[in-house]
């Protein structure tokens, strides 16, 4: 993934801007402030220190935010303006997060442990971009006209489907927030979003963001609180008429459970995975598809749904393979992530962390191989710091090889044939992503085909702008979010038919 222009400051300057950063702890609703309910503590992984007081919203809450959003859907500007307004709009919200770019980048970097460069250069960026695109989108919409007998005539029109629920995960709170908020905003939808209790301070900063640029009242709210609580009461509102959540899988079988215990409400998902990265011996850069693999499941601290945590090596490079990635593995730099030249910074929790090192744990008295890594580093700073972690001589059957770990921890596989690797591949409930590197066109395709994938990336990892759709198969989830086809999860078709 290719990083944008990094700001100009150093390590001491991202510390004596985050003394003096403006924190919010209130819930956004209606267009203003809010703070009811009771409170939580958000904690700086980056040096267990708290970081701020939060809003902690339950049913209460919700209600008054699906209410501000409802009035604004039924009776509200938003729906009722044009296209072509809706962008303007849209595109100012772009403009004003470009202006505060550093603030967000570090409010995320503070909240959930991402290197203050990868903030600012990659996530800001995507959040930018994604508000840039929907906007300039919104005006070129088309319904449909088609042919029928000459004493009819038939029209397919998309109508905003209402107030949509976003509930969004802590890794990329900001790129997921905005790859769900923009495409409904500019649908004509109205938006309750539920940031994760790990990361609400940047999108509750993100709300006032939008409110200054001139979403009316009501058009966007943002309550901050616990899933099991603020989440569960979203996803149970008969008031939600699409539910769009990221996360894991076991959280998104209780969203679909809510819609069926509610009022059926239409529940997109975008779920975990375990995605296979394939190296096959003939592959343009061995190099660079040794670099591009480290890169993949180290980048974010590999707390990335499609990080591809399962490396397959053709038996014949796979050493060679292994060794470059465990020497990149061993060169990367942990540290704070306010710190621009930290690679990667601590993972989001202390529980979070005891997760992930129990993963590494069972793989170790399973009988894999931990080739590097593997440590909690860095203890002193009271952060939560891991090595990056790569392990081979992995059972297909392991919790290793099934289950999604969300940490920076590798595991390498080798198989002897393309036929092999496939089946290898696709030995996984999960269907997110995938990469495969060759010089073969055929193969290229022939492959790609046969993955049960979302997204499949050829000699390269992690690419793509917004003309492109994401999501997932399996139990990856349903829908997809980036692209015009975002669009279909927060819009209804209707037929009109006319007798002439």
């Amino acid at each position: 993934m290719k990083r944008g222009p990094t700001v100009d400051a150093t390590h001491d300057d991202w510390i004596r801007r985050a003394q003096t950063l403006d924190l919010p702890g209130s819930h956004h609703i209606d267009g203003s402030e809010h703070a009811g309910g009771g409170t939580f503590t958000v904690v700086s992984p980056r040096d267990g220190r708290p970081l701020a007081g939060v809003a902690d919203g339950g049913a209460a809450e919700v209600d008054l935010a699906v209410a501000a959003a409802r009035r604004a859907f039924d009776s509200g500007p938003w729906p009722r303006l044009a296209p072509a307004e809706r962008g303007r709009i849209l595109s100012r919200v772009a403009d004003l997060i470009e202006a505060e770019r550093a603030d967000l980048a570090l409010t995320v970097s503070l909240e959930m442990g991402k290197p203050v460069t990868d903030a600012y250069d990659i996530e800001l960026r995507a959040l930018i971009n994604t508000f840039r695109w929907y906007g300039q989108l919104a005006d070129k919409l088309t319904d449909e006209s088609p042919h029928t007998a000459p004493d009819a005539l038939a029209l397919v029109t998309r109508e905003p489907a209402g107030v949509v629920g976003a509930v969004v995960p802590w890794n990329f709170p900001l790129t997921l927030a905005g790859w769900k908020v923009a495409p409904a905003l500019a649908a004509g939808c109205t938006v309750v979003l539920k940031p994760a209790e790990n990361s609400p301070l940047s999108a509750l900063r993100l709300a006032r963001v939008a409110s200054a640029a001139g979403l009316p009242p009501g058009v966007l709210n943002v309550v901050s609180g616990s899933g099991p609580v603020a989440g569960r009461a979203l996803g149970l509102h008969p008031d939600v008429d699409v539910l769009a959540f990221t996360g894991s899988t076991a959280v998104g079988r209780h969203f679909l459970r809510y819609a069926a215990d509610s009022n059926l409400k239409r529940v997109w998902l975008e779920l975990g995975g375990k995605s296979p990265n394939i190296i096959l011996p003939d592959a343009p850069d061995i190099e660079q598809a040794a670099a591009t693999a480290a890169w993949g499941i180290f980048f974010n601290q590999g707390e990335m749904c499609t990080a591809p945590a399962r490396l397959l090596v053709h038996s014949s490079i796979a050493e060679r393979v292994t060794e470059a990635v465990i020497d990149r593995a061993r060169a990367l730099r942990v540290g704070d992530p306010l710190d621009p030249a930290t690679a990667m910074g601590p993972l989001v929790s202390g529980d979070h962390l005891d997760r992930v090192l129990g993963h590494v744990h069972t793989a170790i008295d399973t009988g894999a191989r931990l080739r590097t890594g593997g440590e909690r580093v860095l203890t002193q700073t009271g952060g939560t710091y891991l090595q990056p972690t790569v392990f081979d001589c992995v059972a297909h059957d392991s919790a290793l090889a099934r289950d999604e770990v969300f940490g920076p921890v590798l595991s390498v596989f080798t198989f002897d044939d393309l036929d092999e690797a496939v089946a290898l591949a696709n030995a996984t409930d999960y269907g997110l992503a995938a990469g495969v590197w060759t010089a073969n066109l055929s193969t290229a395709h022939q492959v790609s085909r046969a993955l049960r994938a979302g997204t499949v990336w050829v000699n390269c990892y992690e690419e793509g702008d917004l003309t492109v759709p994401f999501g997932g198969m399996k139990q990856s989830g349903n829908g997809r979010d980036k692209s015009a086809h975002a669009l279909e999860k927060y819009t209804e078709l209707k037929t009109t038919w006319i007798q002439l």
